[in-house]
């Protein structure tokens, strides 16, 4: 357990219905796209975005008497999900064959992992609020195929298939019903997103599909969770409606929500939940049926006969285990350590690779909290106002740092650096140079700031009398040095001779 987080026992999500309370139990079937240049079973491009139909090799078609050949990065990739997981990896595991039809789906079948899955049982720690964390157990990881894609808006009076993305690599990550609350799914989500990024092997991409998530959704009265925690008996949960293919965070937590309503209003009414497969329309704001629920004898699994049983060696795996990078709870325990970051800091840091990348650039030989302030503050505040990313920042982590030097040395002051990162964000450039080419820097001189000093004192005798009166008054005079000087003095300095110079 890591030192900055504390476990707490899941706190239902408590939904008052007309007639008494209910509580939500939720589970959910992440599917993250494999990180990789080839598919599952070929070596056709994953590439987003090409000519429909451009991507797609013999196997990938079906053509008669195509066989699979794994991909063995997708394997590693696999792999390297479960530990970073912290999951048990099966040394020996199998494909087998789901079947069912879809226009998109050409073999009529799907290669998939049912009986003997690559990654067993792990764990996702997910941050609730400062220093709260909940475990959601894992309990399986299987790599399967992905299917095509129907599109039905390009013609009134017939559908198109795209199989760009047919025999894709999927990882299928599926969770316990651990979940309580639509908050607690999205941030589940969220979380298996951040790990899967750090490490590489699912670039998390909800926009274009490459991770989504299908959650099944059940109520059940108060206490009836904790009988299923003693029994393992599925039955005090209530029906599971799966909520299909979900690809955005908010509206994850806006269809668990209606979702649960739903289901309360027919148990209130008497009526009985019936388990299906439904869709969740963002316009509507609602979920509607898609089909009822298939149990796996449905889909009439068995072993698939083209794929041999893979079978993995425990060096491979510690060899995989060995280049592992450092996990986001890790970085964010170690900047809260070791570079003195309060907890929300170092989340902001960490919540994407790289801006954790970026920001222990800035950081390197550096003070750690001035750092966070500077990338935190000045660099993702504008940003934010610009639209752009940290890939897309005009100011480099180099650029950055060299600000921070600047400052540290003495050689410019807080508000000059702000005015120098103005420069660099819209023209670029050294910051050394820009300083020294422009007279930006700072007045040390003593001299020359208490003639600055002596200066406005005289001018404002008025001004003198009030503020040796009341001494917080002092202030003015710092700032009417400061805007005298072209905010070129160093500020330090200012105020020892104000207050001085009143103080006589």
């Amino acid at each position: 357990m890591l030192d900055h987080l504390s476990y707490t026992a899941p706190q239902p999500k408590v939904i008052a219905g007309a007639k008494g309370d209910w509580e939500l139990v939720i589970g959910l079937e992440v599917h993250a796209q494999v990180a990789s240049n080839a598919k599952l079973f070929s070596g056709a491009s994953t590439g987003f975005g090409a000519e429909p139909n451009s991507n797609v090799a013999f196997v990938d078609a079906a053509m008669p008497g195509m066989l699979p050949v794994i991909n063995e990065f997708c394997v590693a990739q696999a792999v390297r999900t479960g530990l970073g997981l912290k999951a048990k990896i099966n040394l020996r595991s199998a494909f087998d064959r789901k079947n069912y039809f879809y226009p998109d789906l050409p073999q009529g079948y799907q290669i998939s992992q049912l009986y003997h899955p690559i990654v067993g049982e792990g764990e996702v720690i997910v941050d609730m609020g400062p220093g709260i964390a909940r475990r959601v157990r894992i309990e399986r990881i299987h790599l399967e195929q992905d299917a095509g894609k129907s599109i039905h808006d390009m013609d009134p009076n017939m559908s198109f298939v795209d199989l760009n993305r047919t025999g894709v690599a999927l990882m299928e990550i599926v969770s316990r019903p651990d979940i309580r609350g639509p908050e607690e799914a999205a941030a589940y989500v969220g979380k298996l997103r951040q790990i899967m990024r750090y490490l590489g092997t699912c670039d998390g991409n909800m926009q274009n599909g490459n991770l989504r998530a299908d959650v099944n959704v059940s109520v059940c009265p108060p206490g009836a969770y904790e009988r299923y925690q003693e029994t393992q008996d599925f039955s005090h949960l209530g029906t599971r409606c799966e909520i299909k293919n979900m690809n955005s965070l908010r509206f994850i937590q806006a269809a668990i929500d209606f979702e649960a309503r739903r289901q309360i209003a027919i148990l209130e009414d008497g009526g009985a939940v019936v388990q299906e497969t439904r869709l969740y329309d963002p316009d509507k704001g609602e979920t509607r049926s898609m089909r009822s629920k298939e149990e796996a004898h449905d889909y009439r699994y068995f072993p698939d006969p083209d794929l041999l049983p893979l079978e993995i060696e425990q060096a491979w795996v510690d060899g995989i285990g060995a280049s592992m990078p450092e996990l986001p709870d890790e970085k964010k325990a170690r900047f809260v350590k070791v570079m003195s970051l309060s907890e929300y800091d170092a989340g902001v840091l960490t919540a994407e690779v790289e801006n954790a990348d970026y920001f222990e650039a800035v950081a390197q030989g550096r003070d750690g909290k001035q750092a966070a302030n500077w990338v935190i503050n000045e660099l993702f505040g504008r940003l934010n106002k610009e639209g752009l990313t940290i890939q897309t920042s005009p100011v480099s982590a180099a650029q950055l740092g060299g600000v921070i030097d600047l400052i540290a040395r003495g050689d410019i002051s807080g508000k000059i650096a702000k005015d120098l990162f103005e420069i660099l964000w819209l023209e670029g450039g050294d910051p050394a140079d820009i300083v020294e080419s422009r007279g930006m820097k700072q007045v040390t001189d003593l001299g020359a700031i208490e003639k600055a000093v002596d200066e406005i004192i005289a001018a404002n005798p008025a001004q003198v009398e009030k503020a040796r009166a009341n001494p917080k008054l002092a202030g003015w005079f710092v700032g009417q040095v400061l805007k005298a000087t072209g905010g070129k003095a160093n500020p330090a300095a200012v105020n020892e001779l104000v207050a001085k110079k009143l103080g006589g």
